[in-house]
């Protein structure tokens, strides 16, 4: 496969920048990505201090306990965004993954890209897609950096700027073309929470839809989402079997398609059912 290095990331959830008590218990909560939040769940007036706690908890070796940590940082197009990239600049000691939110152009990526680079971070990107310039440009925004691991869609901001109800079916055509695009560039894909806690099947049914369009995962609110959202997207045991069967056939095959179960499959399959077992085997090895 092309990716280097496949992960799973069915799930995620928000940890207040301001809360750092809260970090174990979060990456403690069975999800595969901790976002730690310093954008729209911060107030302004505490930006400056959620920034500081935030950045502390890098400076010392903090155990995500097999979550991806990652920093929703503000757009870079606004004073916080800057201010939060200028102190991720100046540390020694930066978090492994930021968030950009609200992204509109490859430029913002790109930007941030170089200035990391010239400073030395490792620092992977996530890149949210939630706004029409982002949309209309997404195909340029998931290949303007080799740091992107993965889309995020964001559909509340999204339904705003498209006019539309926050739905599935007047938010299929944006959803489709981030998908689109990351499946494009190799990227993971992960959609916007659910916000009714206390509509588990419907959460459920939103995730099923959203994984059979190429999603990755999705994001939770709250703890008690995380094992639903989980379970829909890891591989059960009959899809990973065939999975195998099929890589099998073909390392055995000298053509570029072969027979199983009297269904033709043609070798371009052959990667999907690569990822397939990569994430099951990510997934085993986190239990």
């Amino acid at each position: 496969m092309n990716r280097k290095n496949i992960v799973s990331r069915r799930s995620f959830i928000f940890c207040p920048g301001l809360r750092p008590d809260m970090f174990p218990k979060a990456v403690n909560s069975g999800t595969d990505i901790v976002c730690i939040e310093l954008e729209d769940g911060i107030a302004p007036k505490d930006k400056d201090q959620a920034r500081k706690l935030t950045l502390d908890l890098f400076t010392t070796a903090f155990d995500g306990q097999g979550a991806e940590l990652i920093v929703r940082i503000n757009s870079v197009r606004d004073e916080f965004g800057l201010a939060d990239i200028q102190a991720i600049l100046k540390t020694s000691s930066p978090p492994p993954a930021i968030m950009l939110p609200k992204v509109k152009t490859p430029d913002e990526v790109t930007w941030v890209d170089e200035l990391f680079s010239e400073r030395g971070h490792d620092t992977r990107l996530h890149v949210i897609i939630e706004t029409n310039a982002g949309l209309e440009a997404v195909y340029d925004i998931a290949k303007s950096s080799s740091r992107i691991d993965a889309l995020f869609f964001g559909g509340v901001d999204m339904a705003a700027e498209l006019r539309c109800k926050n739905a599935w079916e007047p938010l299929l055509y944006a959803r489709s073309r981030v998908a689109h695009a990351a499946a494009g560039a190799d990227l993971d894909v992960i959609d916007v929470p659910y916000l009714d806690l206390e509509d588990l099947s419907g959460m459920v049914k939103e995730a099923e839809l959203v994984r059979d369009l190429g999603f990755s995962g999705k994001g939770c609110i709250h703890p008690k989402q995380i094992s639903s959202i989980n379970e829909v997207f890891t591989p059960d045991e009959e899809t990973v079997a065939n999975a195998k069967r099929i890589i099998t056939a073909f390392k055995e095959a000298e053509t570029g398609l072969v027979v199983i179960d009297g269904k033709l499959i043609e070798k371009p399959v052959l990667r999907h059912m690569e990822r397939i077992v990569a994430i099951a085997s990510r997934v085993s090895e986190k239990r």
